[in-house]
């Protein structure tokens, strides 16, 4: 039987486990689908060695950039963006070969495209991790100008005391791409300006547990358009099949 799964840490948010497992259950796929909840990268190699049926994994946070070390190749895209979220696994002989992809470009551009307006020019991007990356290579292969804010100081980024109101009025999309307002701590919310959104701000959140955020229901009272990351995973979801099963 062939074996998928998922690596990072933690995994108590894990929506690939039940999405692949239901899939190969209602269309007769001989193969299932585990978490390998890892708290060191340094740990897959053993994964790979003790599980000769792996044909893929997911990476989810933190390992998305990490895992790129232990690659024998990677796609373009990938390459660019800095991050991989689909390995491929084959086998010469004795020895696994892992090849990395990132469908985190297409599954968010394919979700966040219908909604952008005109008027959608300019993006900020809560978070500097894998996932920040992919978005912002989505974004601005969409023509936005992208901006990340980061809680501490970071080339090329600014700090989430240095949105103001008056910026509110040019960058009007905003992605988060931080684990704040995931579950268990759902009280929690991005630090902004929510009183000076409108109806042209359009805020996505990667999360999907809440189905409402608490960054989604502050900018919604004033008006904002929202999208949580539920589309996003399964649209994900389907390319990481394609690119597991394809030659």
């Amino acid at each position: 039987m062939d074996k998928y799964g998922l690596i990072g840490y933690p995994l108590v948010h894990s929506f690939s486990i039940s999405y692949f497992n239901e899939k190969f259950k209602n269309e007769g796929i001989d193969a299932v689908y585990e978490n390998f909840e890892i708290p060191t990268i340094e740990q897959l190699p053993e994964i790979i060695d003790t599980n000769p049926d792996l044909r893929g994994l997911n990476v989810t946070i933190p390992y998305k950039g990490k895992v790129i070390g232990y690659l024998d190749a990677i796609s373009p895209e990938a390459s660019e963006i800095g991050a991989v979220n689909v390995i491929k696994i084959t086998h010469k002989g004795k020895k696994a070969i892992l090849k990395g992809y990132n469908s985190d470009v297409t599954g968010f551009t394919r979700s966040i495209e219908p909604l952008l307006e005109s008027f959608h020019k300019k993006a900020l991007i809560l978070g500097t991790g894998g996932a920040s990356k992919a978005i912002d290579f989505g974004l601005r292969s969409l023509g936005l100008e992208t901006l990340k804010v980061s809680r501490s100081v970071k080339p090329g980024t600014i700090r989430y005391q240095d949105i103001t109101p008056e910026m509110m009025k040019e960058w009007k999309v905003i992605v988060n791409c931080t684990p704040c307002g995931m579950y268990p701590h759902s009280d929690e919310s991005p630090d902004l300006p929510y009183e000076a959104m409108d109806s042209h701000t359009l805020l996505y959140d990667l999360i999907y547990n809440p189905d409402e955020t608490q960054f989604m229901s502050r900018g919604k009272a004033h008006g904002a358009m929202v999208k949580n990351g539920l589309e996003m995973l399964l649209l994900q979801a389907f390319d990481s099949w394609e690119f597991w099963t394809k030659e």
